[in-house]
């Protein structure tokens, strides 16, 4: 390992080298996966530190591993109630839980976010989200933040997902669009390519979703509801197909 570590740091340098010299931090996070920074963003986890000499200040390097397809099974129950349950693609919900977490309920970001759906501590408390680590309480908590956002910006995916990401300030503050962070564009990027894939070898038949939009008044304010049965009554929009 310490060879490999090495290996990289000494390519990094070799493709853009600096005049400063710079202190790289390794550590492992709750998923597992290594992570290589310039400054210490996890100050539980055990580190291991290497002096280098020219090297260049560089952000944190972080992957997500491609779930086992039997590890992604076990939460699909869980995906397909909560999905139903908000109006949501499953396939959306899935590739979301893939790219934020790999499907590991376990999962813990240096920045604090937390689960499958990769949770921030305020926003898990908003949603009433009491144990994140929890894959049922996760998954309910994640679908209903990423409905409130689809709502806000009016069904647009991608808008979405770039919230979802970086925050719905963030969206707002430059005019409701995915902002200019490298990170966030390729986390829509990586999201909607996953959302959209179709493996061949897909078990699960693909067909068209329709889910209906319906507001109720309850005391005194608009509620909105999902549902995939077409009403028998009263007035209701089809938002997502």
């Amino acid at each position: 390992m310490l060879i490999r570590i090495l290996f990289f740091v000494a390519t990094a340098l070799t493709i853009c080298p600096a005049q400063a010299a710079a202190q790289i931090y390794a550590w492992r996070d709750a998923a597992g996966t290594l992570v290589l920074s310039d400054r210490r963003l996890d100050p539980g986890a055990p580190i291991t530190t290497y002096a280098v000499a020219g090297a260049p200040a560089s952000v944190a390097v972080r992957t997500t591993r491609q779930a086992v397809p039997a590890v992604a099974e076990r939460f699909e129950p869980l995906v397909q109630e909560h999905a139903g349950r908000h109006g949501l693609r499953a396939d959306l919900v899935r590739a979301v839980i893939q790219v934020e977490s790999g499907f590991n309920p376990k999962a813990t970001s240096p920045k604090g976010a937390m689960g499958l759906m990769q949770l921030m501590p305020g926003t898990a408390r908003e949603l009433g989200v009491v144990n994140a680590y929890d894959p049922a309480e996760n998954i309910r908590g994640g679908t209903m933040y990423l409905r409130q956002l689809l709502d806000r910006y009016d069904g647009k995916e991608e808008l979405a997902l770039a919230a979802y990401n970086a925050g719905f300030n963030a969206v707002d503050r430059y005019g409701r669009k995915v902002p200019p962070y490298n990170e966030t564009q390729n986390y829509v990027k990586k999201v909607g390519a996953a959302a959209d894939a179709v493996p061949a070898s897909a078990a699960r038949p693909v067909r068209r979703l329709i889910i209906y939009k319906t507001i109720e008044i309850v005391d005194g304010r608009p509620v909105a509801s999902y549902t995939t049965e077409r009403p028998t009554s009263g007035t209701y929009e089809i938002i997502e197909r």
